[in-house]
Order: C-alpha cells, then structure tokens, then sequence
C-alpha cells in the first residue's frame, strides 16, 4: 500500500520463502562446493573448446585441474572485451554453431561488435535468472510488466521478455523509443513493472507531465532499471515522481545479458549477484590483483554454467566492490556501479566521474535531471562544461538559473576539486535517448 510519506516506496515486500528457487535456499556451504565444481568444469569446457583459451591458459603456465579451490582462479588470465573483438564472429564459441540457439551482439560503435550466442540450455538459465531478479524486485505472477529496453541484437528486451514469462508474468513488449505512445500504452494497459534504462524513465516521466497526468497516479509499482549507472539521488528522484519503487539490475551481454545480479526490493541495499552462475571477482584496474572484500575496484565475472560462450575473469570496467549478502544471503552483494574505468575523466590532474556530476545536479533547486558533460580545449588546458536543463517551473527566471549554476559549479569544486563551466539550458533542449545514454560528449579532437 502505498503512504504519503513516501514510506511504502521504502520498504517493500519481502519474497515469501515458497517463491525462491533452489539456488536461493543454498547454505554457504552448499554454495561454496557447487561453485567450484561448476568453475572446475567451466574451465576445462573453455580449454578444452575455443583456442583463445588454451592458448592465453598455456602462456600462463595454468591448466584446467591447477584450480583446486576457489581462489586458485586468480592464477588464471584474464579475458577482455578485445579478446571477443579479436575472434570476431564467433571464434569465442565453445559449442559446434548447430547448438546454438541465439546471437547477440553489442553496437559496435568503439570497433567491431561483440558477439555472444547461446544454447537451448543458456536460454533457459538466462530465464531464470532474470525470473529471480523480477521476483527479487517485488515482481509476482500475474504482473503486467511493460518492457521498454530495446528488442534485437541489444540483450536487453529480450532478456526481460523471457525473464518476466519465466517469472509468470504477462510481458508488454513495448521495446524504446516512441515515448508518446509508450505513456499512453502504460495509461491504457496498466502494467505493475516498468523495465527500462533509468534515463529512458525520466524522459517518460516527463512526457506524463507534458500529457497533464500525474505519473504517481499510474498503475506502475515497480521499476527495474539497468543498462547504465545510475545514483541514489536518481532513485530519489523516480520514486518521488512516480510513486514506486525503483530497483537496480545489473547484467552485460559478454556474461549473459541482464540478471546477472539483482537489488532486493525490502533492502535496496546493493545488487544480490547470483552467485550460483556467475562468480565475482574485484581487482586493482592497474595492478590487476584481487583484492579484499569491501574494497571498491574493477569487477571482474567468469560465467560457471554458460555453455556456447563461456567468459573466464570477465573484465567489465565497472567500479564496485563486494559486500556480504542480506536478504539474499549467502550471494554476495556488489555496490551500486556508479562509475567506469573507462568513464573516467582526468581533468587536469582530478580524476571525475559522470555519476559525482549527476548527484549535484539532482539535488540541485531548479534544474531536472537531465545534462550532459562537453569535454573540449582552452589552449592548452582541457574543459569540462556541464550542461542542464532548467525545470519548466523556474526556466523563464534568469536569477534562478544563475543560483542553479553558480551552485553547480561551486558544489563541483567543493566536492571533487576541479572548477567546471555550467550553463543552464532551456527545458526538453538536451539529447534523449531511449536506449544507454551517453553521458559525455569529448569535442577535444574537434577542436
């Protein structure tokens, strides 16, 4: 039920013990000795089937069967996003291509796509899982659960569409784009779940407004957002606006797709991974050791039940680090990512993060929560710009926007200590996107 206070968004339901499946009532235990059976298997399926493998394990002096417990896997190499680029098309493959049942790929918009396929049996893991991520989030049988990621060659859509089935609920294909008819789809069948990029669920949010419908009004309960970072002042802001609860997924398509791991929605806490199909790592994005338990680093996944594509210690180039499990024990949980490796702006000497921008401009008076970062060149020094949009209320007053600007840059130098330009542009200005939204615009080669 929902509050006025706001405080029915904050807690939500716990998952009945019935609704969990057997890989959330394993004990620690249980946990540990299925893990490394399945990663002593993974390994010897990767070695003994693609020829990357054999040939990066053999450089390492490793084999297969040197894995005798769990952490033998940091003597193993590590495999990277070039490795897939490299063996383009399917040189990754670890199954004869009459087993696979779908490909996938990235955009390819950095270099050559990455292409990732699955068999029979993958397809229905990446089912259940995303089914447990659904359930975890406060999702039940029967839900209508409107999908908005984007269907094709992105895993998004789909991985959500046979989740929400696998999870007994009815799916609404809605895919992106289209953002009219997308609110108007959501007045008319009145879907429990929303699951799209947090980004994307702004813009809509928006266009209820722009319709004179009060988004807290709608049918929505419940959002599952993954694809890109996003903060906890992000959260705020959906939850306030549409008056539901607002969950983090975390997935990519080199390890399976969405449902690699989960946020809990009686905790929000961090995201559950599971644990039971994909083993996390965190390690020094320089020195490439492993390191302790709660120290943020680079995650890192090797998948322990994949089958056409096996990955073994994944490099993702997200920032995050390990936690003990909660509501999901014994899966650990992993921090919200707020940050990449390779996001990351060294602005004469600092090192700055989009997500540390995102969170002064939310919590900004004034300005909504939609900008974007211009990195260019003054001579010889670089520059970073940030541009957001006034909110339609205060757009029109000037004294407004200057506080707001004048507080944002002041905030970005107080709290990550480089000065910053910000210009406070008009309403519905910026770019959307209804897929992942790029953050950062470097028109230094332009200039």
């Amino acid at each position: 039920m929902r509050s006025e206070t706001g405080q029915a968004r904050r807690l939500g339901e716990p998952l009945p013990k019935e609704l969990r499946d057997e890989g959330e009532k394993l004990s620690p235990d249980e946990l540990g000795a299925l893990q490394l059976q399945r990663l002593r298997s993974t390994l010897h399926h990767a070695y003994d089937n693609v020829e990357l493998y054999r040939r990066k394990f053999d450089e390492a002096g490793v084999r297969p069967e040197d894995c005798r417990a769990l952490a033998d896997l940091a003597r193993f190499p590590f495999t990277t996003k070039a490795d897939l680029r490299e063996t383009y098309p399917y040189g990754m493959f670890a199954v004869p291509m009459e087993q696979v049942r779908r490909i996938h790929a990235s955009s390819g918009t950095t270099g050559r796509p990455t292409v990732v396929g699955y068999t029979e049996d993958d397809l229905s893991m990446w089912a259940d899982v995303v089914a447990r991520s659904i359930r975890a989030a406060g999702g039940r049988p029967g839900h209508k659960v409107h999908v908005s990621y984007g269907y094709g060659l992105f895993t998004g859509g789909l991985g959500a569409h046979y989740g929400a089935e696998r999870a007994g609920c009815t799916v609404i294909p809605a895919s992106g784009g289209m953002t009219a008819r997308q609110v108007q789809l959501i007045l008319d069948f009145k879907p429990e779940i929303i699951m799209v990029t947090p980004s994307y669920m702004l813009t809509l949010l928006d266009e209820f407004e722009k319709q004179g419908v009060d988004p807290r009004t709608t049918s929505l309960r419940i959002g599952i957002f993954g694809a890109e970072p996003w903060t906890e002042q992000m959260r705020l802001e959906i939850e306030e606006r549409a008056d539901l609860h607002a969950v983090d997924i975390y997935g990519l398509s080199e390890v399976i797709g969405p449902g690699v791991a989960q946020e809990c929605v009686e905790t929000k806490d961090g995201l559950h991974i599971w644990e039971d199909h994909f083993y996390p790592e965190v390690v020094d994005p320089v020195l490439d050791t492993v390191l302790p338990p709660g120290e943020r680093g680079e995650l890192v996944f090797t998948s322990l039940t994949k089958q056409a594509l096996p990955v073994i210690r994944y490099r993702t180039r997200d920032l995050t680090r390990l936690l003990p499990g909660t509501s999901r024990a014994p899966f650990r949980r992993m921090e919200k990512v707020t940050g990449r490796c390779d996001d990351m702006i060294i602005l004469r000497g600092v090192n700055v993060f989009p997500s540390q921008i995102e969170e002064i401009v939310l919590r900004t008076p004034g300005v909504a929560p939609h900008f974007q970062l211009e990195l260019s060149t003054q001579g010889r020094m670089d520059r970073l710009t940030v541009r957001a949009e006034a909110r339609p209320a205060s757009s029109a007053d000037a004294a407004v926007r200057a506080a707001a600007a004048e507080s944002i840059a002041r905030a970005v130098k107080d709290g990550i200590g480089v000065s910053v330009d910000v210009v406070i542009a008009d309403p519905d200005s910026l770019e959307r996107s209804a897929g992942k939204l790029q953050r950062l615009k470097d028109l230094r080669t332009l200039s």
